[in-house]
């Protein structure tokens, strides 16, 4: 029996679950600082425009941060089941545990947690990622997990995800996946133009650019959620059956389409019946500080005044 990275396979191995994403926290960081970051600035903005600005600002990093973050979320399709199933081939032993299938945009993340964790003198708990990005190998990680002897429910269901699968669901989520991928990021293309445009004298345009952001997200969804018409193979792990059902990223992706589709829609209705408040909503610091100019007196002196020593001129003030 060879090694694999110095351990050998099919014994018992000290097992923890995988971390959170890495790249999923990376985005969720940088969006928090971002929004620190203005709320560190707020104090400094006066009246009520305070306000607003703050849920214009976290309303639009929230849409932002997740259209960035469900590219690296696998809760797009999940499912769980409790089940009593075997633990190793070649083996006759079996455990009580809750196996758990979540998809994503970028790969499937399997896992199986023992109830009790502690079964068998060795602690089950598993996390197993495999990845059909276009640099990645599925099959060569499906390979990976054989060569490390993984529980049988692990690579049962891997399996299923296989190229060479009869199931043929890899061919299938991987081209949806890719899709929704992609018109997410043209989505987040348009987001950032629709901040820029807003800010401009032209919020018409910034209204388009965040109705064209709602489309595209949209258009993602739709696109991810053809594959639910695909007759899923029956997933049978021990007495139980997997089902899955759509996640909690596809959810809030959903809402975050619907959103976008509301505030630029918003932003052009009232661009057409009512221009002055939406000007008004989208500056209202720079409105406040016409208002106050509005009722001021404009002093206009004679700089060469105080040159020339004369104290007997008079200033010119007028009334904007």
């Amino acid at each position: 029996m060879t090694l694999w990275n110095g351990v050998l396979p099919f014994y018992p191995q000290s097992r923890h679950a995988a971390g959170f994403s890495v790249p999923l926290l990376i985005v969720i960081l940088v969006f928090l600082a971002l929004a620190a970051s203005f709320l560190l600035i707020l104090p400094g903005i006066r009246g009520h425009s305070r306000w607003f600005w703050l849920v214009r600002v976290l309303l639009s990093l929230f849409i932002g941060a997740e259209i960035v973050a469900v590219h690296f979320s696998a809760e797009w399709f999940v499912g769980r089941v409790n089940t009593d199933t075997s633990y190793k081939a070649f083996s006759a032993e079996r455990v009580r545990a809750r196996v758990g299938l979540l998809v994503g945009l970028e790969g499937i993340n399997i896992t199986l947690t023992g109830t009790p964790v502690l079964q068998l003198n060795e602690t089950i708990d598993y996390n197993e990622q495999f990845t059909w990005r276009l640099e990645e190998n599925f099959a060569g990680e499906y390979a990976n997990a054989l060569e490390k002897g993984l529980p049988d429910p692990v690579l049962y269901l891997a399996e299923k995800f296989t190229p060479s699968s009869p199931c043929g669901l890899y061919h299938k989520y991987h081209l949806a996946g890719h899709y929704a991928s992609a018109l997410l990021w043209v989505a987040f293309c348009f987001w950032l133009l629709s901040n820029v445009l807003l800010s401009t004298p032209a919020p018409l345009y910034g209204g388009l650019a965040l109705l064209t952001t709602g489309v595209f997200v949209l258009l993602a969804i739709f696109s991810w959620a053809s594959i639910s018409t695909v007759l899923l193979c029956p997933l049978r792990l021990g007495s139980s059956e997997l089902t899955t059902q759509y996640g909690t990223a596809f959810w809030v992706t959903l809402a975050t389409g619907i959103l976008c589709l509301f505030l630029g829609g918003a932003v052009v209705s009232l661009h057409y019946v009512r221009p002055s408040a939406l000007r008004t909503l989208l500056d209202q610091s720079a409105e406040d500080c016409s208002q106050a100019r509005r009722g001021s007196p404009l002093i206009l002196g004679d700089p060469l005044q105080k040159q020339a020593g004369l104290t007997d001129l008079k200033y010119i003030t007028t009334n904007l």
